[in-house]
């Protein structure tokens, strides 16, 4: 009995190994790093997805998982789309992410945060990272303290500060341009946009929306959120669900990916999609063509939320916080001139991102191959 209880084990821990290997051959990622710590607590993955551009760059993501699995799947599509991010935005940068399992409002701890820089040191550079959803500035600091390599640090330190702002900027340049593709006019007055999530992105895209004169929905999970902005700004405050009801111009993720469904597609009575959320598309193959079948204008998330990468990418070669604005500036422009690529070569807007991404990684992997 013994021996067909270890025997069941070990094959159990094969095909979890082989699973997880075809999880990381799916997304043809270069190295994942599980990091852990009992003694702190700490258990984190590192996602290394391509670095023919430069240094794996992407925050740190801090939430509390339902299950391992969901964490290691989450990792996995977050660095790697943060290689495409990287090479629309122009940087030299390859794609990575990191998620930290645990609650972000009471699992954080100095010790732990200090423990998981060590182990981005451990990696000499490969991977450079910064805050994300679950993280601040105040985290980053911590973390930086046992590694040279994190970005996003208070601006008091000499760092560029909450990446947020600027991102959340991007995402209004980006919406802009979408609404001229689909309204035949940039601006956002009286436009009816629903905002999902009210987190530090989400709350200042808001500010750029009521400041444009937008009509302007807004839910998030975590209640507090929903009262600051509220009291910022004159919103109207719906429920979780009846967001993807609403009918509206324009709808923003900006809270967690996967929002794009075969369950909310259908619900959807917007033109637009334009948020700041990554990994918005559940499928992104079937639901960006579900998108373009129902004649509405995907902006993709890893375009035009491009902001806050660009914003920590310069604390590294000298950061200046109009130059990194302007930086984000240029997602207008370059979402226009996705959605021209999209109607050029009969595709939809994802791929048309993708390609652009996919192309420039191509020129400079042969480049590098000549040198």
């Amino acid at each position: 009995m013994v021996e067909t209880k270890e025997t069941g084990s070990v094959a159990n821990s094969a095909a979890a190994a082989t699973s997880l290997f075809g999880e990381i051959a799916k997304y043809e990622h270069e190295q994942v790093v599980f990091c852990y710590d009992p003694a702190t607590g700490l258990k984190a993955i590192i996602g290394i997805h391509n670095t023919v551009l430069g240094p794996a760059l992407g925050g740190t993501r801090m939430w509390n998982y339902a299950t391992e699995a969901e964490a290691v799947r989450d990792v996995l599509r977050l660095s790697r789309g943060m290689t495409y991010k990287n090479a629309v935005a122009g940087l030299n940068h390859g794609g990575g992410k990191a998620v930290i399992l645990g609650d972000p409002r009471q699992g954080k701890s100095e010790a732990l945060l200090r423990r998981f820089g060590k182990f981005i040191q451990s990696l000499n550079g490969k991977y450079i990272t910064a805050e994300d959803v679950g993280m601040s500035t105040r985290d980053i600091e911590y973390v930086a303290m046992e590694t040279r390599w994190a970005s996003g640090r208070p601006e008091g330190d000499g760092g560029s500060g909450d990446p947020s702002p600027v991102t959340a900027y991007g995402t209004w340049m980006g919406m802009k341009a979408a609404a001229a593709k689909a309204f035949g006019s940039d601006s956002l007055a009286g436009r009816r946009i629903s905002v999902q999530g009210a987190g530090s992105v989400g709350s200042h895209l808001i500010g750029h929306l009521i400041k444009e004169g937008a009509i302007v929905f807004v839910t998030d999970l975590h209640e507090d959120r929903l009262e600051v902005v509220a009291q910022q700004h004159p919103i109207t405050v719906v429920k979780p669900d009846e967001i993807y009801d609403l009918d509206v111009d324009i709808y923003a993720p900006c809270a967690l990916g996967g929002t794009l469904n075969h369950d909310t597609l259908p619900r959807l009575k917007c033109r637009v999609v334009a948020g700041a959320a990554n990994n918005q598309l559940e499928n992104e193959d079937l639901h960006a063509d579900a998108c373009a079948e129902r004649g509405i204008l995907y902006a993709p998330d890893f375009l035009i939320n491009a902001g806050g990468v660009v914003n920590v990418a310069m604390e590294f070669t000298g950061y200046n916080r109009e130059k990194a604005y302007k930086h984000a500036e240029k997602i207008y422009d370059t979402t226009l001139r996705i959605f021209e690529k999209a109607e050029r070569e009969g595709i939809n807007t994802h791929q048309a991102a993708m390609r652009v991404a996919q192309e420039r990684i191509q020129q400079m992997a042969q480049l590098n191959a000549r040198l």
